[in-house]
This record gives structure tokens, sequence and C-alpha cells, in this order.
């Protein structure tokens, strides 16, 4: 199994081949780039995919917020 950062995928693999691998349309994965959200995708050794996002705990995040 390996992590890969989602715009590193998408610029392998294309972001029609990735959404489809992810089980999503097209238009959520451009969405989730142009956001800069932190999606790692995990490709499994059978082929499959699964993705992840990394994001601060609530609490967390409204303290750096404030900051």
């Amino acid at each position: 199994m390996k992590k890969i950062p989602l715009p590193d995928l998408v610029n392998r693999l294309g972001q029609g081949a990735v959404a489809k691998a992810l089980g999503v349309s097209a238009p959520a994965i451009s969405k989730a780039l142009g956001a800069g959200r932190e999606i790692y995708v995990t490709e499994h050794g059978d082929g499959t995919f699964t993705a992840e996002e990394l994001r601060p705990f609530p609490s967390q995040a409204a303290r750096s917020q404030a900051a």
C-alpha cells in the first residue's frame, strides 16, 4: 500500500480516472483540488483505491483561526 497526495495522483492518472477509481464525480475531484484540501489516496495491492482527508480537530481549527 502506498499513500499518494491527490494532486500527484491526478497528475499521474488524470482527473476522470481518479474520480472513477474513488467512485466520485470528476467535478468533486476538481473542487477538492481547487480548495486545497489535504487528501491522500491509498493504492492497494489489488488495484483498488481509497482516500482520506487530513483535517485539524474542530477545536484546534478554531484556535488557529483566532490567532
